[in-house]
């Protein structure tokens, strides 16, 4: 039969082939990703006194630093699950910890609000975050905003999470906490939708707020990737509703880490930057934050960026200085994501060469 339709014939033989190469190669890229023996033992059952950075050098008392969470379950009017993102609140709370302030958790209705665990995202602290009873107390029984006594806090943190879009901008009581904490001189912070908490704040002076404040925020193009369908769901895109209200908004690359800080209002793109986010608080607060050793995915995020900012080349110098140099930990399965992400956008050139990048970190990980 074959024979009468060569066309058929070569058809069926391209198809083929590409279905090998396609098998191939997926075989390689997932042989790229960590073993069992590099990812290392579990850490879901990690204590606060397994850290050194919670447990030693432990810092004089500062003051309290209060972190407001949305209590919004769902997206709007979809059935769309949301709620706070757990890393954005567990990182900034020990960061603020470490540093010496103790640390409030409210939200607008009080009560357990709704959080969303990311499961490929979670790391040491985020489960000695859900192992700590303190913590877990703290945010089991969140304080309702209304409630709140501005005076008693040095500064404000707006955790992220889908849901804060829905419940933060209009509540009068955060636009209260966050009007007077900043015309004291506080400091306000807010990563990724947490910023929604400051699209409506009118200072006494009856300007925005916002009104020309160097902004970041999740991105429209971020949005847009992850929920097509987001101007439908949304009551408005974060990045265009700060830019309405006066923002001299700051865009880095997409899902990598990027702050800004305008004196002292410090706010960040994603949950990536949550970190940085809050050590820059720390340091709007006049002091210098505590040492603390990087992760390996802020070490991922490095690459990342000096890829974006200055091409393979010197990711490569990055991925060799952090490897082979210094020996610190690298999660070249962020750098495979972001591959991922490359494809999603339809940027083929972009995948290979952050899979390339991704081969090189493992391969560099073998010489230490």
């Amino acid at each position: 039969m074959l024979k009468k339709y060569p066309i058929l014939k070569w058809s069926l033989a391209v198809l083929g082939s590409v279905i090998v190469l396609l098998f191939v190669f997926g075989w390689w890229f997932i042989s790229l990703l960590p073993s069992s023996e590099e990812i290392g033992p579990d850490v879901s059952m990690t204590q606060t006194v397994d850290l050194p950075y919670l447990s030693e050098d432990i810092q004089p008392s500062r003051g309290k630093i209060l972190a407001i969470v949305t209590s919004a379950n769902t997206m709007g009017s979809t059935d769309k699950s949301t709620g706070y993102e757990l890393t954005e609140l567990s990182r900034a709370y020990y960061v603020f910890q470490a540093n010496g302030f103790e640390v409030d958790i409210a939200s607008p209705l009080g009560g357990e609000p709704p959080v969303v665990i990311d499961d490929d995202d979670m790391g040491k602290y985020d489960f000695a975050f859900l192992n700590d009873s303190i913590a877990q107390h703290k945010v089991k029984h969140t304080i309702m905003v209304k409630d709140i006594t501005p005076e008693a806090y040095e500064a404000v943190f707006f955790a992220g999470g889908k849901g804060a879009m829905f419940d933060f901008p209009e509540n009068k009581a955060i636009q209260d906490i966050v009007r007077y904490l900043y015309q004291s001189n506080k400091v306000i912070g807010a990563v990724c939708h947490g910023p929604a908490a400051l699209v409506n704040v009118t200072l006494d002076n009856g300007r925005p707020l916002l009104e020309n404040k160097k902004v970041s925020s999740f991105t429209n193009d971020e949005e847009l990737l992850l929920i097509p369908d987001a101007e439908t769901i949304f009551p408005f895109f974060l990045q265009d509703k700060l830019t309405a209200q006066g923002a001299r908004f700051s865009k880095g690359a997409m899902y990598l880490e990027h702050i800004s800080r305008d004196q002292n209002l410090v706010t960040g793109q994603n949950p990536w930057s949550t970190w940085r986010l809050a050590e820059t608080m720390i340091s709007a607060l006049g002091y210098t934050p505590k040492h603390r050793e990087i992760t390996a995915e802020e070490n991922a995020m490095k690459v990342l960026i000096a890829y974006e900012e200055e091409g393979t080349q010197k990711a490569k110098e990055v991925i060799r200085q952090i490897s082979t140099v210094e020996n610190k930990p690298l999660a070249r399965e962020l750098i495979a994501v972001h591959g991922a992400v490359a494809i999603m956008r339809g940027s083929i050139g972009r995948f290979f060469n952050l899979v390339s990048l991704t081969s090189y970190a493992k391969s560099e990980s073998k010489n230490i």
